[in-house]
């Protein structure tokens, strides 16, 4: 029997994974990510619709345009999703903007299954540019990612999570077209001439440096208290950041958890 090149490798990274635990760290995920391009006549006219308004924005924060990468991080309680840039490899992240996260539905808490409403929470990446969504615009999240294809609804856990426009959600991350124009021109050069293969999403619960959102959580984890063992991983990545303007290294172990590296 002849086992391609592929089959080969396939069958040595299940073997390292089962052996370490672990899968890849999320950050070098392969690029999956389709249709980021202005070819469609609708995407063409907002490219030239919001490009302008984009180069006068990084002009006036002293940016270069296009940025290099771009991280995001969205903040459920707080309703909020922040854009980070970077221009160089050796550069910080810098704050780019932040978008109001018009609705949100669900609770404190991961997704676990089909249709229970909720917003995803853990270490994704875009892996979709939609440019014909229902809701103006869309970026996919690669939800279920490998995390929750473990600790989720084996057989429905769910999936079609993006940030989009519109203000409509039953798991979304919805900041209205406007905002959703600019995100979406923005990961698109990103994505086609800057240095990532993939823009990562990190979805947290709540911006565990504010009072208000942490006793918000204190409250669900008291009423949940699984919530507590899921949170520490999140936190700690949100902290990392906080520190060092650089993601952290984000591990799967073989149960599901999150483990962060460097922390």
């Amino acid at each position: 029997m002849k086992i391609s090149v592929i089959s080969l490798c396939r069958i040595l990274l299940a073997i390292v994974v089962c052996y370490w635990g672990f899968v890849l760290p999320l950050n070098a995920q392969p690029n999956s990510v389709s249709g980021a391009s202005k070819a469609s006549p609708k995407t063409t006219f907002i490219f030239k619709k919001v490009e302008d308004t984009l180069k006068k924005q990084f002009e006036k924060s002293s940016c270069k345009w296009p940025p290099e990468a771009m991280y995001l991080r969205s903040f459920k309680y707080d309703r909020e999703l922040e854009v980070w840039i970077r221009n160089t490899g050796e550069e910080k992240f810098q704050l780019f903007k932040t978008y109001r996260v018009c609705m949100q539905s669900g609770a404190m808490g991961p997704k676990r299954m089909e249709g229970d409403y909720q917003v995803p929470e853990g270490f994704y990446y875009i892996d979709e540019f939609n440019p014909n969504s229902m809701y103006h615009l869309a970026l996919g999240l690669n939800y279920p990612n490998a995390s929750d294809r473990i600790l989720s609804d084996s057989r429905r856990p769910g999936g079609n999570i993006f940030i989009h426009g519109n203000c409509v959600s039953t798991g979304c991350i919805p900041i209205m077209d406007g905002p959703m124009e600019e995100l979406y021109v923005l990961a698109s050069y990103i994505k086609n001439e800057g240095e990532q293969e993939f823009i990562p999403v990190h979805v947290f619960p709540i911006r565990y440096n504010v009072k208000k959102s942490q006793e918000y959580l204190e409250s669900a984890m008291n009423v949940n208290p699984d919530l507590k063992t899921f949170n520490e991983p999140l936190r700690d990545a949100f902290h990392f950041f906080e520190v060092h303007k650089s993601i952290p290294i984000v591990l799967i172990n073989r149960d599901g958890s999150y483990l962060v590296s460097g922390k």
